[in-house]
């Protein structure tokens, strides 16, 4: 009789990758469920924060105050095991005070005077970055210099940052007074630009019903920072067609005011375009919507739907655009109208 282990075929590394998908999704819908007993509704912010998660990218998030924004992000961090550590940006912040400092220490048996590196806020997982607009650029590019390279300089050593990290970034759009803008070579640093919007009237009502009681959610962990990483090393694997290649790439090449090819009205109301690193977030975030979704292969669709987000804070409308009332996300919008689905 043949033995039990010849019967079967081993498993190969497509078979692991297809069960990994399926254990992706179901980790989503449990996140999600977590995340219900105290978010409201802003199902599509956290689509993309979760997307961006597991992409390895950072998010900025643009909303008025008081729509839970710290909330969720924090209570994010505890479904996924993470550390969480928040910084409030105000106009006398340092650089040191998000990185660290070195600091004088004296050796109390030889008693001989170093320097030790004080590690600041940023080493954590989930750094909630509030209000960032609200600090000087210096402190800003420390911050974004971190983001980058994944690590901090001082003292002449290099100091890794902690593996996950994601940078989760807030803007108040109503008070620009005694703001410090983000330049927009900085802002291609965050994968995605997520509008928090009003929530609507039934979601406002269950968030006055449950918030107004004495009842204290308790959120529970559903992956942790090794699952994460292997995630993120799985999404890069998902497999993309070269028609998907193709579209993605010719719209972020549409965006690009007197190119070959680029269509009049981009032309009449851009004053500049995305670069190439759209087109690589614009891929790695469909390969991790995909996965999300336990599907094994990136569509047109997934593209098509994360352009917003990807392209919004990306391109620069002109004056013309302005004045009539167009925004970026207007002009995305007649973007995806124009080009084609075939990515031709």
């Amino acid at each position: 009789m043949q033995p039990v282990e010849n019967q079967h075929k081993p498993m190969t590394k497509e078979t692991d990758d297809i069960q990994a998908v399926e254990k992706l999704g179901e980790a989503r819908d449990a996140i999600v469920k977590e995340l219900r007993k105290t978010i409201m509704g802003m199902e599509d912010v956290i689509d993309e924060m979760m997307i961006a998660i597991f992409a390895r990218g950072h998010c900025l998030l643009v909303g008025v105050p008081g729509l839970a924004k710290t909330l969720l992000v924090s209570s994010l961090a505890k479904t996924m095991a993470l550390g969480f550590k928040r910084i409030q940006f105000t106009p006398d912040l340092m650089p040191s005070d998000i990185t660290g400092t070195e600091l004088l220490q004296e050796d109390p048996e030889t008693h001989r005077r170093s320097f030790k590196f004080q590690k600041g806020p940023v080493f954590t997982n989930l750094l909630l970055a509030d209000e960032i607009n609200r600090t000087p650029p210096k402190t800003q590019a420390a911050l974004l210099e971190a983001m980058q390279e994944k690590r901090v300089s001082s003292g002449g050593e290099d100091y890794k940052l902690d593996a996950p990290f994601f940078v989760l970034a807030t803007q108040n759009p109503i008070e620009q007074e005694g703001t410090y803008p983000l330049p927009e070579a900085q802002l291609d640093r965050f994968l995605f630009n997520i509008l928090v919007k009003y929530p609507s009237q039934s979601e406002e009502l269950e968030i006055m019903r449950s918030v107004t009681t004495d009842h204290e959610p308790v959120t529970n962990q559903v992956v942790d920072g090794p699952t994460i990483l292997d995630f993120q090393h799985l999404v890069r694997r998902i497999p993309v067609a070269d028609n998907v290649f193709e579209y993605a790439a010719a719209l972020v090449r549409a965006t690009r005011p007197g190119q070959p090819g680029t269509p009049d009205f981009v032309n009449k109301l851009m004053s500049w375009g995305a670069g190439p690193r759209a087109s690589l977030n614009l891929i790695v975030a469909g390969k991790a919507r995909a996965a999300l979704r336990g599907r094994c292969h990136v569509t047109i669709e997934d593209i098509r739907e994360l352009c917003l987000p990807i392209l919004r804070h990306r391109i620069i409308p002109n004056f013309a655009a302005r004045s009539e009332g167009m925004t970026s996300d207007t002009l995305i919008t007649k973007l995806l109208e124009t080009i084609p689905a075939s990515g031709k």
